[in-house]
């Protein structure tokens, strides 16, 4: 057979495997940095760093994407060292599916208005003479920025565990 468990093919689909997944996890796995980074530069710097971010981390989505298929195809080229069965695969794809979720149901949402409110500050100028407190946009994008450092936190969580669970394979045999 042309491809299976520990074939050349099997081997070529496990590189692009494991490439796809440095890419596209690397792009996104030290966001927090970037966000500090953009919260520690104001106006439109601040703003720029943050659509850098938001540009890589979309790039790295189809990386991740392709990490997924490319793990499927790994347990069919695999088969029958490797079935959706064992505990580890099924285990690790549901964690993957359900990080999927986090990050488009709930992270992609909030940065996204990150991005709309410091763009709102951008065109509103300084301050006008007399104006006292901070513009409402700062008060929401402290609220949004804590919520994004939460479910980034949770995502870098999850791509410990699905790692884990690649390595240690619980349920093989």
């Amino acid at each position: 057979m042309l491809a299976e468990y520990g074939s050349d093919v099997y081997k070529i689909v496990l590189v692009l495997h494991i490439l796809c997944a440095i890419v596209g996890f690397g792009a996104v796995v030290l966001n927090a940095i970037y966000g500090q980074q953009a919260k520690s530069h104001k106006g439109p710097e601040g703003l720029a760093i943050a659509q850098a971010n938001f540009l890589v981390s979309k790039i790295g989505e189809y990386f991740i994407y392709a990490v997924f298929l490319l793990g499927v195809a790994l347990v069919l080229i695999g088969d029958p060292v490797n079935k959706f069965g064992q505990t580890w695969i099924w285990l690790a794809m549901t964690v993957f599916i359900a990080a999927l979720g986090i990050s488009h149901g709930l992270l992609t949402p909030r940065v996204k208005r990150l991005i709309a409110l410091m763009t709102e500050l951008n065109a509103m100028g300084p301050p006008a003479a007399g104006a006292t407190g901070p513009p409402p946009q700062v008060l929401e994008m402290e609220t949004v920025g804590k919520q994004v450092g939460i479910f980034g936190a949770i995502l870098n969580v999850m791509l410990v565990t699905i790692l884990s669970l690649m390595v240690f394979k619980p349920g093989l045999g």
